[in-house]
């Protein structure tokens, strides 16, 4: 089956029983790939710790799925713990090996946007790992992120130096006015 016969994926917010499948993407990932500078897979209880984590702080987490099965997943987190960085995210999204280039990071990303734009987040970044990571750049510059810069040979991953791409994008009001008190650390 090629990518344009595929259907669009279910998107959902993640459930603690997705955390199995997550943890298989991402240590697939992990393993395999530039996208993530971890060296060593973490398991499911770190990765259910994680999301916790996410949850528990209001940023999304959210599942693709076809048939019913995990096939990505992506959320969004705090750029920088300072509190003038609060209306600001960074995104992340992981696909299943077999099922990349068939929309599916679109469809994440897409409401990965969505859900931090409805949350009054202002700016969403995307730091990509590897420079030659041409399909997750494209995405991004598809889905309205531009340039911001590179950081040459910042990470060392499978016997070679990695660049860092950050990408940049406005959410909801942007920068037009300032985010609401909860996102300006007045709580």
């Amino acid at each position: 089956m090629t990518a344009a016969t595929l259907t669009a994926p279910e998107i959902r917010a993640s459930r603690d029983d997705d955390i199995p499948a997550i943890t298989a993407i991402y240590g697939e990932a992990v393993r395999h790939g530039t996208g993530s500078f971890e060296l060593a897979p973490p398991g499911e209880d770190e990765m259910a710790a994680r999301r916790a984590a996410l949850l528990a702080a209001g940023y999304p987490h959210i599942v693709a799925l076809r048939d019913g099965a995990v096939i990505g997943f992506a959320y969004a987190g705090a750029y920088r713990p300072r509190p003038a960085y609060a209306g600001t995210v960074e995104s992340s999204v992981y696909v299943s090996a077999d099922t990349r280039g068939g929309g599916v990071g679109r469809a994440l990303l897409s409401q990965l946007v969505a859900e931090c734009a409805a949350r009054d987040f202002r700016q969403m970044v995307a730091v990509i790992g590897d420079s030659a990571n041409r399909a997750s750049i494209a995405l991004h510059e598809a889905m309205g992120f531009t340039l911001v810069g590179t950081f040459r040979s910042v990470g060392w991953k499978h016997g070679r130096w990695l660049d860092t791409v950050l990408m940049q994008r406005a959410l909801g009001l942007g920068d037009g006015q300032p985010p609401g008190p909860a996102k300006q650390g007045l709580k």
